[in-house]
Protein backbone atom coordinates (compact mmCIF):
# COMPACT_ATOMS: atom_id res chain seq x y z
CA UNK A 1 0.00 0.00 0.00
CA UNK A 2 1.04 3.56 -0.74
CA UNK A 3 2.37 6.09 1.80
CA UNK A 4 -0.26 9.25 1.93
CA UNK A 5 0.30 12.28 3.17
CA UNK A 6 -2.27 14.34 4.55
CA UNK A 7 -2.72 17.41 6.67
CA UNK A 8 -3.72 17.57 10.24
CA UNK A 9 -4.71 20.84 12.50
CA UNK A 10 -4.65 20.20 16.43
CA UNK A 11 -6.06 22.96 19.09
CA UNK A 12 -6.35 22.40 22.84
CA UNK A 13 -10.39 22.72 24.51
CA UNK A 14 -9.72 22.82 27.93
CA UNK A 15 -7.36 19.75 28.98
CA UNK A 16 -7.52 17.45 25.60
CA UNK A 17 -5.56 18.13 22.68
CA UNK A 18 -8.16 17.81 19.29
CA UNK A 19 -6.55 16.73 16.05
CA UNK A 20 -8.59 16.88 12.91
CA UNK A 21 -7.59 15.13 9.26
CA UNK A 22 -9.76 17.83 7.20
CA UNK A 23 -8.88 16.06 4.02
CA UNK A 24 -10.66 12.40 5.60
CA UNK A 25 -12.92 14.28 8.15
CA UNK A 26 -10.99 12.05 10.89
CA UNK A 27 -11.13 13.46 14.42
CA UNK A 28 -9.45 12.58 17.49
CA UNK A 29 -8.10 13.73 20.85
CA UNK A 30 -5.20 13.10 23.44
CA UNK A 31 -3.53 14.49 26.49
CA UNK A 32 -0.74 15.46 25.11
CA UNK A 33 0.01 16.67 21.15
CA UNK A 34 1.77 13.17 20.47
CA UNK A 35 -1.12 11.00 21.70
CA UNK A 36 -3.74 13.68 19.52
CA UNK A 37 -1.89 12.94 16.44
CA UNK A 38 -1.04 9.17 17.37
CA UNK A 39 -4.83 8.97 18.14
CA UNK A 40 -5.77 10.61 14.52
CA UNK A 41 -3.22 8.41 13.16
CA UNK A 42 -4.73 5.32 14.19
CA UNK A 43 -8.33 6.67 13.14
CA UNK A 44 -7.11 7.86 9.37
CA UNK A 45 -5.60 4.76 8.46
CA UNK A 46 -9.00 2.66 9.95
CA UNK A 47 -11.02 5.40 8.06
CA UNK A 48 -8.83 5.00 5.00
CA UNK A 49 -8.76 1.21 4.51
CA UNK A 50 -12.80 1.04 5.37
CA UNK A 51 -13.50 3.76 2.76
CA UNK A 52 -10.87 4.15 0.37
CA UNK A 53 -9.86 7.27 -0.87
CA UNK A 54 -9.04 8.24 -4.85
CA UNK A 55 -5.75 9.19 -5.12
CA UNK A 56 -5.15 13.00 -6.39
CA UNK A 57 -2.29 14.89 -6.70
CA UNK A 58 -0.53 16.09 -4.11
CA UNK A 59 -1.79 20.04 -2.95
CA UNK A 60 0.85 22.77 -2.78
CA UNK A 61 0.47 24.62 0.01
CA UNK A 62 0.61 28.42 0.15
CA UNK A 63 -0.74 31.59 1.66
CA UNK A 64 -1.91 34.41 0.32
CA UNK A 65 -2.86 38.06 1.85
CA UNK A 66 -5.58 40.12 0.92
Amino acid sequence: MAVRVFGAVLHKEEDLYVAECPKVGTVSQGSTVEEAIANLKEATEIYVEEFPLPVVSRPIPTTLQC
